[in-house]
């Protein structure tokens, strides 16, 4: 981004003018993403074909301070979307952006009790507690659970997402 200055008599209009290849601070690779929120940047993998989405952060018994997942959606996806805390040991905030990348839903997502043993998959999917975007989302944030506090995050606050992931989701 690249500021610029236009004087109006005793006042001066700051606007910042995008030019594409010069946007700095997008550290993308193939599995990784930085993003910054609330000033806290975070190393996010990425969540870009169904399979990853599907598997998010299950079964990590540990997720970095400054560590987590990153979900894109593929324009067709792009509705209401819902989480669970299936196979997830640790506790989990989400974070739920539209297509400008505006915060539109955020939880705190609790450990559930584990699939028991006598329990087929659609009883225990069934009885897993619904984490919704409320409107539809392009994007979710998952964190290490007990972050979303120290962020005070707003509903309508932006969060800036390397725009190029909007088109490499699956």
């Amino acid at each position: 981004m690249v500021a610029a200055g236009i004087k109006f008599g005793a006042v001066t209009v700051l606007a910042s003018l995008s030019l594409g290849a010069c946007e700095t601070g997008y550290q993308t690779t193939d599995a990784t993403t930085n993003v910054v929120i609330a000033g806290r940047t975070f190393k996010l993998e990425l969540a870009i074909t169904p399979e990853k989405r599907v598997q998010g952060l299950s079964n990590r018994t540990d997720i970095p301070a400054d560590g987590g997942m990153l979900f894109v959606f593929p324009d067709l996806q792009v509705t209401r979307q819902e989480f669970v805390m299936r196979d997830c040991p640790v506790p989990i905030d989400i974070i739920f952006l539209d297509r400008t990348r505006r915060v539109t839903a955020m939880h705190q997502m609790q450990v559930e009790e584990p699939r028991r043993q006598d329990e087929d998959l659609v009883a225990y999917e069934s009885r897993l507690k619904r984490y919704s975007s409320r409107f539809d989302a392009k994007y979710a944030i998952e964190l290490k659970g007990g972050t979303l506090p120290s962020l005070n995050l707003k509903h309508g606050d932006q969060i800036n997402i390397d725009p190029a992931l909007a088109d490499q989701a699956r």
